[in-house]
């Protein structure tokens, strides 16, 4: 899977990172388990967040309900900007990442790309699940962002130097974390499909 949607939203980033991996697993499946996989019941990734939280000086959480991914990172200001049934979602937002408490803005799908507000980095990041087989799929998430102007970019740049590694170690966890769980259920279903007599 090449990105064409993202593509179409954001060609030329200032950043680009991409993490890919085999699932034995049905590519509808796989999907499904990563849009509702809920991110923080991975111990790690919380404490992530708690730590951001801590060196930025943000305002304590209130208390979190355990929900699916897509629809807490809507809950959260992101927005929908291109969704292939069962394959992949773009997910994209207007903010300023360096601030403590980080504001997502939802951006329209056709104002996405032109989108040039001063002092702002549009992100956008997918979920895509390519079939290989009855079987097996290449899961991968791509984020990529761009500043929307130079003092946006030099902010952003000293930002990402250090909190990338924090952004990075949650898509290497959420990865496994996928399979782990896509495989499960394709085992259980499989388990329960009725065998010809």
């Amino acid at each position: 899977m090449n990105s064409r949607e993202l593509d179409r939203f954001m060609p030329q980033p200032d950043i680009r990172e991409r993490h890919e991996g085999l699932i034995a697993a049905p590519a509808d499946l796989v999907f499904d388990v990563a849009m509702h996989f809920d991110l923080q019941s991975i111990p790690l990734v919380r404490a992530i967040f708690w730590l951001r939280g801590k060196l930025m000086g943000a305002a304590p959480a209130g208390r979190r309900v355990p929900q699916g991914f897509i629809a807490e990172v809507m809950g959260l200001g992101w927005g929908v900007l291109a969704h292939r049934q069962g394959r992949e979602i773009v997910m994209g937002a207007a903010v300023q990442p360096w601030e403590a408490d980080v504001q997502f803005r939802a951006i329209p799908p056709e104002q996405f790309a032109e989108f040039a507000e001063p002092n702002f980095v549009k992100i956008a990041w997918t979920l895509e699940a390519e079939p290989l087989g009855h079987a097996m799929s290449r899961f991968a998430s791509e984020t990529r962002a761009v500043a929307t102007d130079e003092k946006a970019r030099a902010r952003f740049l000293h930002y990402w130097r250090w909190a990338r590694f924090g952004i990075v170690a949650i898509r290497w966890l959420m990865l496994p974390a996928v399979r782990r769980e896509a495989e499960r259920r394709f085992r259980e279903r499989t388990r329960l499909v009725p065998r010809p007599s």
